[in-house]
This record gives C-alpha cells, sequence and structure tokens, in this order.
C-alpha cells in the first residue's frame, strides 16, 4: 500500500492530525501560491508531528536562492523540487544539502514531459502532478491515470513514484489501481479553504489509501 503526503501545511495542529492519521510525509509549500509559509513558520508546524514523520519542503525554481534558509530553519527530510527541474536541478539541491531530492514534473494530457526519464534516474523520486497555467501545482486537477499507464511503466524501473494531482477521499482509489504509486500526495484534497486542512477528509484519505484494490 502506499504512503501517504499531507502537503501545503501551513497550521500545526493540521500536521498533527496527519501524523496522527498514519501520514509518512508532511509537507509545507516554499513556492508561493495560498500555501506559502516562512520558514519559521514551517518550523513551527513541523514540531507537531512524531519524529518518525518525514518532513518535505516543496520550492521552485529560485531553490538555489532560499533553500540554505530552509535547510538550516526547517531541516527537511526531503526537498522537492518544482518549477520544471532538470537533472542539474537535482544535483545543485544535493549539493547545497538535501538529504532527499524528489523532482516533480508536470504533466499535460497523457504525454510525460521529455525529462521524466533523466529525473526518474537521478532523483530519490519523481513526481508526477498536473501542469496548470500559472500554478505549480495544489490546483486540485486530476491526471488522467489508466492513460498514463504505459508511459510510467516504461520509465519506472524500480524507481519511487509520487503521484499528485487532484487526488482525493473519492477517487484515491483509482489513482492506485491506475498507477500503483509508491506515494500518495494531497493537498486541496483534503481541504476546507487554501492550507487550512478538513480532518474528517484526511481521515478518510487515510483510510481509502489503505484499501486494496480487491478490497
Amino acid at each position: 500500500m502506499p504512503d501517504v503526503k499531507f502537503c501545503g501545511l501551513t497550521r500545526p495542529e493540521d500536521a498533527a492530525f496527519a501524523s496522527d492519521v498514519g501520514a509518512a510525509y508532511v509537507g509545507a509549500v516554499f513556492a508561493g501560491g495560498p500555501r506559502n509559509v516562512a520558514p519559521e513558520q514551517a518550523a513551527k508546524v513541523f514540531a507537531r508531528v512524531a519524529p518518525d514523520v518525514r518532513r518535505v519542503a516543496v520550492v521552485g525554481a529560485d531553490f538555489r536562492l532560499v533553500l540554505p534558509d530552509i535547510l538550516r530553519v526547517v531541516r527537511p527530510d526531503v526537498v522537492q523540487l518544482h518549477g520544471d527541474p532538470v537533472v542539474r536541478d537535482v544535483r545543485d539541491a544535493r549539493a547545497l544539502g538535501a538529504p532527499s531530492v524528489w523532482a516533480a514534473v508536470r504533466v499535460e494530457g497523457t504525454t510525460l514531459p521529455a525529462a521524466a526519464a533523466d529525473l526518474m534516474g537521478e532523483a530519490d523520486a519523481l513526481l508526477l502532478d498536473a501542469r496548470v497555467a500559472g500554478r505549480l501545482g495544489g490546483t486540485g486537477t486530476a491526471l488522467p491515470w489508466p492513460a498514463l499507464a504505459v508511459a510510467v511503466a516504461t520509465i519506472r524501473f524500480g524507481g519511487t513514484l509520487v503521484l499528485a494531482g487532484g487526488l482525493t477521499p473519492a477517487n484515491v482509489a483509482d489513482a492506485i489501481a491506475a498507477l500503483n504509486p509508491d506515494v500518495l500526495d494531497v493537498s486541496s484534497g483534503v481541504e476546507r479553504a487554501p492550507g487550512v486542512k478538513d480532518h474528517e477528509l484526511m481521515v478518510q484519505f487515510a483510510d481509502a489509501a489503505r484499501v486494496r484494490p480487491d478490497e
């Protein structure tokens, strides 16, 4: 069964609840948008999660400028690169001190970006999200999971796959059945407002992610 990551956290109580319902990862956004937080705020948010829950810092194309401060203040376990990263970006994030690097690729239609295969081989995980003009993530737009299955299989080769993009308690079982991801990354699908999580939806999502396809 895939791990669950609750992302776009802005409140300590939501991070604590994510930990309580069995999340393997919690994420804070440093790449702009309505869920953006400062490093000091993220440190307070992450302070409420259990020690075995891994903390993810979501950064954009300016990560070379902001990552040193994030690493110092937040001490994340994972740095998630958005903004259409390439292999050099993954290497540069590691050189800056990122302990683990996920590379996010934004998918439009049923074709994976050309960089996806190289990033799957270089990064610690490849994250698939929907491409929406002017937005890096958290859009609530779902990917066409069954139509992507063949393309994903051709680049996976044992690599870690993180699936984002429009996941909700109602559709997460379909996403699992289609792509069998290692990690499910949800943000807007469990919110009452941007950055404000709905705890009942979080429970529903975690429960749905644990149901095997044949159950």
